[in-house]
Protein backbone atom coordinates (compact mmCIF):
# COMPACT_ATOMS: atom_id res chain seq x y z
CA UNK A 1 0.00 0.00 0.00
CA UNK A 2 1.38 3.69 -1.04
CA UNK A 3 0.12 5.61 2.23
CA UNK A 4 -2.92 6.28 4.43
CA UNK A 5 -4.13 7.87 1.71
CA UNK A 6 -5.23 5.06 -0.08
CA UNK A 7 -6.72 3.50 3.34
CA UNK A 8 -9.02 6.98 3.38
CA UNK A 9 -9.96 6.00 0.29
CA UNK A 10 -11.02 2.75 0.90
CA UNK A 11 -12.88 3.39 4.37
CA UNK A 12 -15.30 5.62 2.09
CA UNK A 13 -16.06 2.66 -0.60
CA UNK A 14 -16.35 0.47 2.12
CA UNK A 15 -18.62 2.34 4.85
CA UNK A 16 -20.76 3.12 1.84
CA UNK A 17 -22.40 -0.50 2.31
CA UNK A 18 -24.91 -0.49 4.78
CA UNK A 19 -24.11 -3.24 7.67
CA UNK A 20 -27.90 -4.80 6.60
CA UNK A 21 -26.50 -5.78 3.26
CA UNK A 22 -23.51 -8.09 4.52
CA UNK A 23 -25.23 -9.52 7.65
CA UNK A 24 -27.62 -12.74 7.44
CA UNK A 25 -31.08 -13.11 8.46
CA UNK A 26 -30.77 -16.42 9.46
CA UNK A 27 -28.48 -17.99 11.90
CA UNK A 28 -29.01 -20.39 14.58
CA UNK A 29 -28.82 -19.22 18.38
CA UNK A 30 -29.09 -21.36 21.50
CA UNK A 31 -30.14 -20.96 24.98
CA UNK A 32 -27.58 -20.69 28.33
CA UNK A 33 -28.84 -23.60 29.50
CA UNK A 34 -28.49 -25.42 26.42
CA UNK A 35 -25.48 -27.80 26.15
CA UNK A 36 -21.96 -27.53 24.78
CA UNK A 37 -22.63 -30.27 22.89
CA UNK A 38 -25.33 -28.94 21.07
CA UNK A 39 -23.45 -25.64 20.59
CA UNK A 40 -21.22 -27.78 18.69
CA UNK A 41 -23.51 -29.56 16.75
CA UNK A 42 -25.17 -26.01 15.63
CA UNK A 43 -21.91 -24.87 14.56
CA UNK A 44 -21.10 -27.73 12.82
CA UNK A 45 -23.88 -27.73 10.60
CA UNK A 46 -24.55 -24.21 10.14
CA UNK A 47 -20.72 -23.02 9.71
CA UNK A 48 -21.05 -20.21 11.98
CA UNK A 49 -18.15 -20.46 14.40
CA UNK A 50 -19.92 -18.01 17.11
CA UNK A 51 -23.80 -18.63 18.07
CA UNK A 52 -25.95 -16.33 19.71
CA UNK A 53 -26.83 -16.80 23.29
CA UNK A 54 -30.63 -15.84 24.02
CA UNK A 55 -33.52 -16.06 26.70
CA UNK A 56 -36.70 -15.35 25.80
CA UNK A 57 -36.14 -13.35 22.64
CA UNK A 58 -33.18 -11.42 24.42
CA UNK A 59 -29.50 -11.25 23.24
CA UNK A 60 -27.28 -12.78 26.32
CA UNK A 61 -24.05 -12.99 24.50
CA UNK A 62 -22.14 -15.33 22.51
CA UNK A 63 -20.72 -18.86 22.37
CA UNK A 64 -17.68 -19.47 20.26
CA UNK A 65 -16.22 -22.70 18.74
CA UNK A 66 -12.45 -21.44 19.68
CA UNK A 67 -13.17 -20.64 23.40
CA UNK A 68 -14.66 -24.44 23.93
CA UNK A 69 -11.48 -25.95 21.91
CA UNK A 70 -9.25 -23.74 24.27
CA UNK A 71 -11.00 -25.10 27.72
CA UNK A 72 -10.17 -28.98 27.08
CA UNK A 73 -12.15 -29.48 30.70
CA UNK A 74 -14.93 -28.68 29.66
CA UNK A 75 -18.05 -31.45 29.62
CA UNK A 76 -20.11 -31.82 26.48
CA UNK A 77 -23.17 -31.56 29.16
CA UNK A 78 -21.89 -28.36 30.69
CA UNK A 79 -24.47 -25.57 30.13
CA UNK A 80 -23.77 -22.90 27.75
CA UNK A 81 -23.67 -20.32 30.15
CA UNK A 82 -20.47 -21.52 31.13
CA UNK A 83 -18.26 -20.64 28.19
CA UNK A 84 -20.63 -17.94 26.89
CA UNK A 85 -18.53 -14.76 26.61
CA UNK A 86 -19.25 -11.34 25.50
CA UNK A 87 -18.65 -9.76 22.35
CA UNK A 88 -18.72 -6.17 20.81
CA UNK A 89 -22.56 -6.01 18.85
CA UNK A 90 -23.80 -4.34 16.03
CA UNK A 91 -26.74 -2.51 15.06
CA UNK A 92 -27.93 -1.34 11.47
CA UNK A 93 -26.07 2.10 11.77
CA UNK A 94 -22.72 0.41 13.02
CA UNK A 95 -20.20 1.54 9.74
CA UNK A 96 -18.27 -1.70 7.96
CA UNK A 97 -14.78 -0.09 9.26
CA UNK A 98 -16.11 -0.31 12.84
CA UNK A 99 -17.81 -4.18 12.44
CA UNK A 100 -14.33 -4.88 11.10
CA UNK A 101 -12.54 -3.39 13.83
CA UNK A 102 -14.35 -5.22 16.40
CA UNK A 103 -13.94 -8.54 14.53
CA UNK A 104 -9.83 -8.02 14.68
CA UNK A 105 -9.65 -6.95 18.82
CA UNK A 106 -11.96 -10.02 19.65
CA UNK A 107 -10.64 -12.25 16.84
CA UNK A 108 -14.05 -12.83 16.00
CA UNK A 109 -15.56 -14.63 13.10
CA UNK A 110 -19.62 -13.62 13.53
CA UNK A 111 -21.10 -10.82 15.53
CA UNK A 112 -24.32 -10.24 16.34
CA UNK A 113 -26.48 -7.47 15.11
CA UNK A 114 -29.60 -6.10 17.21
CA UNK A 115 -32.53 -4.09 17.14
CA UNK A 116 -33.45 -3.33 20.55
CA UNK A 117 -32.41 -6.43 22.81
CA UNK A 118 -33.31 -8.67 19.95
CA UNK A 119 -30.85 -10.20 17.65
CA UNK A 120 -32.44 -9.80 13.94
CA UNK A 121 -28.86 -10.79 12.17
CA UNK A 122 -25.46 -11.75 12.04
CA UNK A 123 -22.65 -10.31 10.66
CA UNK A 124 -19.82 -12.73 9.22
CA UNK A 125 -15.96 -12.22 7.66
CA UNK A 126 -17.24 -13.69 5.07
CA UNK A 127 -19.68 -10.71 4.28
CA UNK A 128 -16.98 -8.39 5.23
CA UNK A 129 -14.77 -9.96 2.12
CA UNK A 130 -17.63 -9.91 0.09
CA UNK A 131 -17.99 -6.15 0.03
CA UNK A 132 -14.06 -6.01 -0.43
CA UNK A 133 -14.69 -8.28 -3.47
CA UNK A 134 -16.62 -5.65 -4.75
CA UNK A 135 -14.03 -2.88 -4.40
CA UNK A 136 -11.96 -1.89 -7.62
CA UNK A 137 -9.28 -0.14 -5.78
CA UNK A 138 -8.25 -3.39 -4.50
CA UNK A 139 -6.43 -4.26 -7.75
CA UNK A 140 -3.81 -1.94 -6.81
CA UNK A 141 -3.21 -3.83 -3.74
CA UNK A 142 -1.03 -7.21 -4.45
CA UNK A 143 -1.24 -10.18 -2.10
CA UNK A 144 2.23 -10.31 -0.95
CA UNK A 145 1.14 -6.76 0.68
CA UNK A 146 -1.10 -8.21 3.11
CA UNK A 147 -0.69 -11.55 3.19
CA UNK A 148 1.32 -13.58 6.39
CA UNK A 149 4.84 -15.05 5.58
CA UNK A 150 6.48 -17.08 6.81
CA UNK A 151 3.61 -19.17 7.13
CA UNK A 152 3.39 -22.39 8.98
CA UNK A 153 2.28 -25.69 7.33
CA UNK A 154 2.75 -29.48 7.76
CA UNK A 155 3.76 -31.88 5.61
CA UNK A 156 1.42 -34.36 3.64
CA UNK A 157 3.19 -37.39 5.32
CA UNK A 158 3.34 -35.25 8.77
CA UNK A 159 0.49 -36.48 11.71
CA UNK A 160 -2.75 -34.78 12.25
CA UNK A 161 -1.73 -33.66 15.33
CA UNK A 162 1.30 -31.95 14.23
CA UNK A 163 -1.50 -30.00 12.20
CA UNK A 164 -3.66 -29.68 15.81
CA UNK A 165 -0.56 -28.13 17.60
CA UNK A 166 -0.15 -25.53 15.13
CA UNK A 167 -3.56 -24.24 15.21
CA UNK A 168 -3.26 -24.54 18.98
CA UNK A 169 -0.26 -22.63 19.66
CA UNK A 170 -0.89 -19.84 17.15
CA UNK A 171 -5.03 -19.59 17.70
CA UNK A 172 -5.74 -20.31 13.68
CA UNK A 173 -8.56 -22.63 12.22
CA UNK A 174 -6.41 -23.92 9.22
CA UNK A 175 -2.55 -25.01 8.25
CA UNK A 176 -1.90 -25.63 4.25
CA UNK A 177 -0.21 -29.06 3.88
CA UNK A 178 2.97 -29.42 1.31
CA UNK A 179 4.67 -31.91 -0.17
CA UNK A 180 8.70 -32.24 0.05
CA UNK A 181 9.06 -29.43 -2.52
CA UNK A 182 7.47 -27.14 -0.64
CA UNK A 183 4.35 -27.00 -2.91
CA UNK A 184 0.88 -26.65 -1.57
CA UNK A 185 -0.98 -29.95 -1.95
CA UNK A 186 -4.16 -29.42 0.22
CA UNK A 187 -5.59 -27.77 3.12
CA UNK A 188 -6.48 -29.16 6.62
CA UNK A 189 -8.63 -27.18 9.02
CA UNK A 190 -10.57 -27.36 12.32
CA UNK A 191 -13.44 -28.71 10.96
CA UNK A 192 -11.31 -31.80 9.21
CA UNK A 193 -10.31 -32.72 12.67
CA UNK A 194 -13.75 -32.27 14.79
CA UNK A 195 -15.10 -34.47 12.01
CA UNK A 196 -12.67 -37.12 12.06
CA UNK A 197 -12.19 -37.02 16.31
CA UNK A 198 -15.19 -35.44 17.94
CA UNK A 199 -17.24 -38.05 19.43
CA UNK A 200 -20.70 -37.71 20.44
CA UNK A 201 -19.38 -39.75 23.96
CA UNK A 202 -16.49 -38.31 25.02
CA UNK A 203 -16.29 -36.88 28.43
CA UNK A 204 -14.61 -33.43 27.75
CA UNK A 205 -13.23 -31.46 25.01
CA UNK A 206 -9.92 -32.82 25.85
CA UNK A 207 -10.31 -36.11 24.27
CA UNK A 208 -9.97 -34.44 21.11
CA UNK A 209 -6.66 -34.17 21.97
CA UNK A 210 -6.09 -37.06 23.12
CA UNK A 211 -8.14 -39.22 20.89
CA UNK A 212 -5.82 -42.05 18.83
CA UNK A 213 -7.12 -40.37 15.65
CA UNK A 214 -5.16 -37.33 15.55
CA UNK A 215 -1.97 -39.85 15.37
CA UNK A 216 -3.29 -40.63 11.35
CA UNK A 217 -1.72 -38.79 8.78
CA UNK A 218 -2.79 -35.38 7.60
CA UNK A 219 -3.06 -36.86 4.09
CA UNK A 220 -6.14 -38.41 4.62
CA UNK A 221 -8.04 -36.04 5.73
CA UNK A 222 -7.20 -32.85 4.04
CA UNK A 223 -8.64 -30.94 1.61
CA UNK A 224 -7.02 -31.89 -1.49
CA UNK A 225 -8.31 -29.60 -4.41
CA UNK A 226 -6.12 -26.45 -2.68
CA UNK A 227 -7.14 -23.11 -4.59
CA UNK A 228 -3.61 -21.03 -4.89
CA UNK A 229 -3.02 -17.75 -5.62
CA UNK A 230 0.24 -16.16 -6.96
CA UNK A 231 1.59 -13.34 -4.44
CA UNK A 232 1.15 -10.86 -7.19
CA UNK A 233 -2.60 -11.19 -7.37
CA UNK A 234 -4.47 -8.70 -6.38
CA UNK A 235 -6.85 -8.42 -2.57
CA UNK A 236 -9.33 -8.23 -4.84
CA UNK A 237 -8.60 -11.63 -6.72
CA UNK A 238 -8.30 -12.97 -3.25
CA UNK A 239 -11.65 -11.65 -2.01
CA UNK A 240 -13.04 -13.04 -5.09
CA UNK A 241 -11.98 -16.47 -4.97
CA UNK A 242 -12.85 -16.90 -1.31
CA UNK A 243 -16.30 -15.51 -2.13
CA UNK A 244 -16.83 -17.84 -4.83
CA UNK A 245 -15.33 -20.82 -3.41
CA UNK A 246 -16.70 -20.34 0.12
CA UNK A 247 -13.14 -20.43 1.56
CA UNK A 248 -11.49 -18.85 4.42
CA UNK A 249 -7.65 -19.43 3.59
CA UNK A 250 -5.34 -19.08 0.50
CA UNK A 251 -2.45 -20.28 0.02
CA UNK A 252 -0.10 -17.92 -1.65
CA UNK A 253 2.55 -19.44 -4.20
CA UNK A 254 5.60 -18.01 -6.22
CA UNK A 255 6.85 -20.07 -8.58
CA UNK A 256 4.73 -23.20 -6.96
CA UNK A 257 6.40 -22.89 -4.05
CA UNK A 258 4.77 -21.66 -0.62
CA UNK A 259 5.80 -18.11 0.39
CA UNK A 260 2.66 -17.37 2.39
CA UNK A 261 -0.95 -17.32 3.45
CA UNK A 262 -3.54 -15.29 3.17
CA UNK A 263 -7.18 -15.42 4.87
CA UNK A 264 -10.53 -13.49 5.29
CA UNK A 265 -8.98 -12.02 8.78
CA UNK A 266 -6.14 -10.76 6.74
CA UNK A 267 -8.72 -9.26 4.61
CA UNK A 268 -10.95 -7.99 7.43
CA UNK A 269 -7.64 -6.24 8.90
CA UNK A 270 -7.01 -4.42 6.12
CA UNK A 271 -11.10 -2.80 6.47
CA UNK A 272 -10.39 -2.01 9.72
CA UNK A 273 -6.96 -0.64 9.14
CA UNK A 274 -9.36 1.77 7.07
CA UNK A 275 -10.26 3.93 10.28
CA UNK A 276 -6.99 5.08 10.99
CA UNK A 277 -7.00 8.04 8.63
CA UNK A 278 -4.47 10.05 8.98
CA UNK A 279 -3.17 8.62 12.03
CA UNK A 280 -1.24 5.36 12.97
CA UNK A 281 -3.64 2.71 13.67
CA UNK A 282 -2.29 0.29 16.52
CA UNK A 283 -4.06 -2.65 17.99
CA UNK A 284 -3.62 -5.60 20.46
CA UNK A 285 -6.18 -8.34 19.62
CA UNK A 286 -7.04 -11.76 21.15
CA UNK A 287 -5.99 -10.88 25.00
CA UNK A 288 -7.59 -12.71 27.59
CA UNK A 289 -9.46 -10.83 30.29
CA UNK A 290 -7.04 -11.70 32.64
CA UNK A 291 -4.24 -10.57 31.04
CA UNK A 292 -5.41 -7.01 30.02
CA UNK A 293 -4.46 -5.36 32.71
CA UNK A 294 -1.18 -5.61 30.94
CA UNK A 295 -2.27 -3.48 28.27
CA UNK A 296 -1.36 -0.09 29.04
CA UNK A 297 2.19 -1.42 29.08
CA UNK A 298 2.05 -3.06 25.85
CA UNK A 299 0.63 0.53 24.26
CA UNK A 300 3.59 2.19 25.80
CA UNK A 301 6.06 0.33 25.11
CA UNK A 302 4.60 0.13 21.19
CA UNK A 303 4.48 4.37 21.34
CA UNK A 304 7.90 4.27 22.32
CA UNK A 305 9.33 2.48 19.53
CA UNK A 306 7.23 3.59 17.00
CA UNK A 307 8.05 7.20 17.73
CA UNK A 308 11.67 6.22 16.59
CA UNK A 309 10.35 4.07 13.69
CA UNK A 310 8.66 7.38 12.65
CA UNK A 311 11.97 9.29 12.17
CA UNK A 312 12.58 6.86 9.52
CA UNK A 313 9.04 5.71 7.33
CA UNK A 314 5.62 6.85 8.57
CA UNK A 315 3.79 3.95 10.05
CA UNK A 316 0.34 3.29 8.66
CA UNK A 317 -0.73 0.34 11.05
CA UNK A 318 0.33 -1.52 13.66
CA UNK A 319 -1.72 -4.89 14.36
CA UNK A 320 -0.03 -7.53 17.14
CA UNK A 321 -2.38 -10.72 17.96
CA UNK A 322 -1.36 -12.97 20.91
CA UNK A 323 -2.40 -16.23 21.34
CA UNK A 324 -2.22 -18.16 24.92
CA UNK A 325 -1.76 -21.71 25.58
CA UNK A 326 -0.45 -24.17 28.43
CA UNK A 327 3.00 -25.74 28.15
CA UNK A 328 4.04 -26.11 31.84
CA UNK A 329 1.46 -27.03 33.61
CA UNK A 330 -0.72 -23.90 33.91
CA UNK A 331 1.62 -21.86 33.39
CA UNK A 332 0.95 -20.00 30.34
CA UNK A 333 2.81 -19.33 27.09
CA UNK A 334 2.17 -16.71 24.50
CA UNK A 335 3.12 -16.17 20.97
CA UNK A 336 2.36 -12.44 19.96
CA UNK A 337 2.35 -12.05 15.77
CA UNK A 338 2.56 -8.65 14.12
CA UNK A 339 1.62 -6.71 10.57
CA UNK A 340 3.20 -3.69 10.66
CA UNK A 341 1.77 -1.54 7.31
CA UNK A 342 4.35 0.46 6.89
CA UNK A 343 5.92 3.18 3.53
CA UNK A 344 4.13 0.61 1.10
CA UNK A 345 5.16 -2.86 2.94
CA UNK A 346 3.82 -5.55 4.93
CA UNK A 347 6.41 -6.24 7.63
CA UNK A 348 5.35 -9.51 9.93
CA UNK A 349 6.65 -10.82 13.07
CA UNK A 350 6.52 -12.92 15.64
CA UNK A 351 7.36 -13.32 19.17
CA UNK A 352 6.94 -16.35 21.72
CA UNK A 353 7.55 -15.82 25.60
CA UNK A 354 6.19 -16.92 29.23
CA UNK A 355 6.16 -12.75 29.95
CA UNK A 356 3.70 -11.46 27.88
CA UNK A 357 5.25 -7.61 28.85
CA UNK A 358 8.81 -8.63 28.03
CA UNK A 359 7.37 -11.01 24.69
CA UNK A 360 5.77 -7.56 23.70
CA UNK A 361 8.67 -5.30 23.96
CA UNK A 362 10.99 -7.36 22.28
CA UNK A 363 8.53 -7.90 19.54
CA UNK A 364 8.42 -4.32 18.48
CA UNK A 365 11.93 -3.56 19.28
CA UNK A 366 12.63 -6.87 16.49
CA UNK A 367 10.00 -4.46 13.63
CA UNK A 368 12.17 -1.60 14.65
CA UNK A 369 15.64 -3.38 13.86
CA UNK A 370 13.62 -4.95 10.58
CA UNK A 371 12.80 -1.24 9.64
CA UNK A 372 16.20 -0.19 10.06
CA UNK A 373 18.02 -2.25 8.24
CA UNK A 374 15.79 -1.59 5.35
CA UNK A 375 16.59 2.09 5.58
CA UNK A 376 19.46 2.17 3.48
CA UNK A 377 17.65 -0.17 0.78
CA UNK A 378 16.24 1.10 -1.99
CA UNK A 379 15.09 -2.52 -3.41
CA UNK A 380 10.98 -2.38 -2.99
CA UNK A 381 9.15 -5.18 -0.86
CA UNK A 382 8.37 -6.87 -3.62
CA UNK A 383 11.61 -7.31 -5.12
CA UNK A 384 13.07 -8.22 -1.78
CA UNK A 385 10.66 -10.91 -1.09
CA UNK A 386 11.66 -11.90 -4.52
CA UNK A 387 15.24 -12.30 -3.82
CA UNK A 388 15.06 -13.83 -0.56
CA UNK A 389 12.61 -17.15 -1.96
Amino acid sequence: MEDVKKLSMLRSQIDGTPIGRVATAVFPTVGPEDRVSDALSAMRSSGFQEIPVTDGGAYLGMVSYGTILKKKSVMPDAKVKSVMKSLPTLSADTEVTRAAEHMVSTNSRQLAVLSGKKPVGVVSRRGLTGIAAGINALKDIKVWEIMSSPVESVGANGMLEDALEIMRALDIRTVPVVDSANRPVGIVGMKEIIENNWKTDAKSIGDLHKSPRVHISVDSVCVRSVTTLDWEDSVEDAANAMKEKNISTIPVTDGGELVGIITEYDIIQLISACRAGESMFVQISGLEDEDKPYAESMYADIESEVSKISKIYRPESLIIHVSRHNEDGERKKYTLSAKFFINGWTINSKEVGWDLVKANNDLVKKLGEMIVSRKDSTVSYRKHRKAAA
